[in-house]
């Protein structure tokens, strides 16, 4: 019987994207870089995103048809098969698959077995720092334990089985034996995982083999749907009307750039280790991003700055900050509007109530921005191995082409800020900034800190934390009330203290041309905001896992968190920027002795939940 396996197009670029590892059906695949995607493939336009990349454009594979249209030899994204050895779950059997076994529709299948078998992946692969990832030499691996005489002289170097011993549990139970005439090696999986001085191949499954570079980095064994086999660098960007856009280019950082004290300098030293402090102090003074130092310092010197990346690894672009125009766009006092993005301005409906909580609700909160539809575009630049912060690989491995794979998304949103000066009062209390600084420490000795900076800025401030857990904490409670998955919305954190930025976005995107049905807009009109945020409030004000998760010193990974846990304030990944890092529910509602930004609301809707029960 043939078989249709397909990727949706969304899913080209997350989380499926060039270099993941793709299991389906009881099998198991690798996407393969751009430059073996089809001629078919459909352009996207994001002038603004391919801007800051520094790209030509982009493009999306070709739409995935359904099951009453399909056609078998459709282009579309290509995947090939990954891991290469297989085996058979009958006989053991193991047999090194390779593409021209392969028979359109149909599963590989054991020939040695009757019935007819199915072969199954094994189940660990191997990855470096580098970005490369290739199959275990289990040949190899079965004969570790032999003398070189002895490897040497085995007669075949696949006539390998995968047993199972029903004496044992775990890995140990595993085992790889050559069925080689006179050789019989075998070894247990017991300490497959880790490194074991096995040599990087230097190269990507759908690589040729005159494309490895010499690579030095350790190789370690994992398994094929490990965490850390894959870490995607994806870009997003908003579709904004960019002639209502209030004008903030770069120009006028970059003529305050070239009037600093220290551009001369560092225009003298650059390339060198001593630029990174020029360059530091230029942006302390003006706010300016690393992308335009790196384009002002190009075009005075005529030379890029270096990478620092390795191997087959392009110079790739960082994460640009792409948050001003979209602040200026949700703030200005006429909406920008186009087909892609339609604005309209809305109120928590308070603006006459007197009566508590509802009246401190209105003081604490100022601006309410509903977004019927808004166009979202997801770019991948590359990908990393091992950790986020190893070497990052681009989506082309061949280095040709200068455009990226994308998609392009559609849906609704409501945009909140909270009011600018009861939230600079609240973050310049000395017990705010005490724990915001705590925080802060952690995240400079996280591997994670350059990646997140793109989001926080140089300085990790008490606002993003509140902003960042606050569009948490409203994701959670919108998906009681808006009929939406917490996996379908998506935030994005407007929390830079240098772009005056205070406000949250929470939207879905779907990818679908008509976009969502507007349940999450209609839950953004008064009253229903209103009374979402303060049942938001009261929900957030206990935890199941209190009183150890409010006065937890540091949870998460690498301790970036703070009162926040799966209970309470984690979201699936997909709907975070950063990872379900740097939260903090502490600064929302209060406790473990910090004063939380909407602790009054909380207080207050107590106090008049007691007077009503007391009430005669």
């Amino acid at each position: 019987m043939k078989r249709t396996l397909r990727v949706r197009q969304a899913q080209t670029v997350l989380p499926f994207g060039v270099g993941a590892v793709f299991d389906i059906q009881g099998e198991s695949f690798v996407a393969t870089g751009i430059g073996d995607w089809p001629r078919s493939r459909q352009p996207v336009d994001s002038a603004r995103l391919a801007a800051r990349l520094g790209v030509s454009g982009f493009y999306s594979a070709p739409a995935t048809l359904n099951d009453r249209y399909d056609r078998p030899d459709a282009p579309g994204a290509p995947y090939i098969r990954f891991p290469a050895w297989l085996f058979c779950g009958s006989c053991r059997r193991m047999i090194r698959w390779r593409i021209g076994d392969e028979k359109p529709g149909m599963p590989p299948r054991c020939s040695n077995c009757s019935p007819v078998r199915r072969l199954a992946p094994m189940r660990f692969v191997q990855i470096c720092a580098g970005g490369h990832l290739g199959d275990v030499d289990w040949w190899f691996w079965a004969h570790a334990r032999h003398d070189a005489a002895a490897r040497q002289s085995c007669g075949s170097r696949e006539k390998l089985r995968f047993r199972v011993s029903e004496r044992s549990a775990g890995l140990e139970a595993l085992s790889v034996t050559c069925t080689a005439p006179g050789c019989g090696a075998t070894r247990d999986l017991l300490d497959v995982l880790g490194t074991h001085g096995v040599r990087c191949a230097g190269r990507n499954p759908w690589q040729r083999v005159g494309e490895a570079v010499d690579c030095t980095k350790p190789v370690q064994v994992v398994q094929r749907t490990a965490g850390n086999l894959y870490y995607p660098l994806v870009h997003s960007a908003l579709s904004i009307p960019e002639a209502d856009v209030p004008a903030l280019t770069d120009d006028a950082v970059a003529e305050r750039v070239r009037a600093s004290d220290y551009w001369i300098p560092l225009v003298r030293v650059a390339g060198t280790p001593r630029a990174e402090i020029f360059r530091q102090m230029i942006k302390e003074d003006t706010q300016a991003d690393d992308a335009l130092l790196d384009a002002l310092l190009t075009e005075e010197t005529g030379v890029s700055e270096p990478s620092g990346t390795e191997g087959n690894t392009a110079a790739l672009p960082a994460r640009p900050d792409l948050s001003r125009e979209e602040w200026a766009a949700f703030i200005a006092p006429v909406p920008p509007l186009n087909r892609d993005f339609s604005l309209r301005e809305s109120s928590l409906g308070l603006a006459t109530e007197t009566a508590e909580p509802w009246a401190g609700l209105h003081r604490l909160t100022d601006r309410v921005v509903l977004a019927d539809r808004l166009r979202e575009v997801r770019a991948l630049s590359g990908f990393s191995r091992v950790s986020p912060d190893a070497a990052v690989v681009p989506a082309d491995t061949s280095g040709r082409l200068r455009w990226l794979p994308a998609v392009e998304v559609f849906g609704e949103g409501l945009f909140l800020t909270l009011d600018h000066e009861a939230l600079t009062g609240w973050e310049q209390q000395a017990l705010v900034r005490a724990r915001v600084n705590g925080i802060a420490a952690d995240l400079g000795r996280s591997f994670q800190q350059d990646r997140l900076q793109a989001h926080t800025g140089v300085e990790l401030s008490p606002r993003f934390v509140l902003l960042h857990t606050l569009a948490h904490l409203l994701i959670r409670q919108l998906s009681f009330e808006s009929g939406y998955t917490t996996a379908s919305l998506r935030e994005r954190v407007y929390a830079r203290p240098e772009h005056d930025q205070y406000g949250i976005l929470v939207y879905t995107a779907a990818g679908d041309a008509e976009g969502t049905l507007g349940g999450l807009v209609q839950q953004g009109e008064p009253p229903r905001l209103a009374e979402t945020l303060l049942r938001m409030a009261e929900t957030a004000a206990w935890c199941s896992a209190d009183p150890l998760c409010t006065e937890h010193a540091g949870q998460g990974f690498g301790n970036l968190n703070r009162a926040a846990c799966h209970a309470c304030a984690l979201l699936p990944e997909t709907s975070c920027e950063t990872g379900n890092t740097l939260l903090d529910r502490a600064l929302v509602v209060g406790g473990a002795g910090v004063p939380g930004y909407f602790e009054p609301l909380v207080a207050a809707a107590r106090a008049a939940a007691a007077l009503e029960g007391n009430a005669p």
